[in-house]
């Protein structure tokens, strides 16, 4: 865990960040929901096409795919080992924990969907502690402020500066 001193200077230097580089966190939020649910979109085009057997909605998969790889790169520009394909299947990760936790609740099972709902926002917050580089991931459960208490006081959708 990070000490509020580690964090105060982490809060500083990301505000350094998006002043320098202009880096707009809600924009890159919304995008971050786009790639989400273009993920999705791979993953339902791919299961009609097998169970319709139309090769044309594997088209559709390929359109899709590339309009995310796209998107994607916006947010990944640089990547060091595999943290591209870390990235995706984050983002994949939490839209189908969110879908699962939002038939857990609409089924009366609340308990289980805040469970979900809660790994849906850790896999979300790893996404961004790597996106923008904030932690290093190795020593990540040895600090005081956990991914998602950073990315919360980082990305705020309703901060329209």
């Amino acid at each position: 865990m990070m000490t509020k001193q580690q964090f105060d200077a982490l809060i500083l230097k990301v505000e350094k960040m998006k002043s320098a580089e202009g880096i707009d966190l809600s924009l890159d939020e919304d995008l971050s929901i786009a790639v989400m649910h273009l993920i999705s979109l791979e993953e339902h085009f791919f299961f009609t096409g097998a169970k319709t057997g139309k090769t044309e909605y594997f088209d559709f998969l390929g359109d899709v795919r590339n309009i995310r790889k796209e998107l994607l790169a916006k947010m990944m520009d640089v990547n060091e080992g595999e943290t591209w394909c870390i990235s995706k299947h984050l983002l994949g990760a939490a839209m189908r924990l969110i879908e699962v936790g939002t038939k857990l609740h609409a089924s009366g099972k609340r308990a289980e969907a805040e469970e979900v709902f809660g790994k849906a926002h850790e896999a979300y917050s790893l996404f961004w502690a790597l996106r923008l580089k904030l932690v290093d991931t190795p020593k990540l459960k040895e600090k005081q402020w956990t991914v998602g208490d950073i990315v919360n006081k980082l990305v705020d959708c309703c901060d329209e500066k």
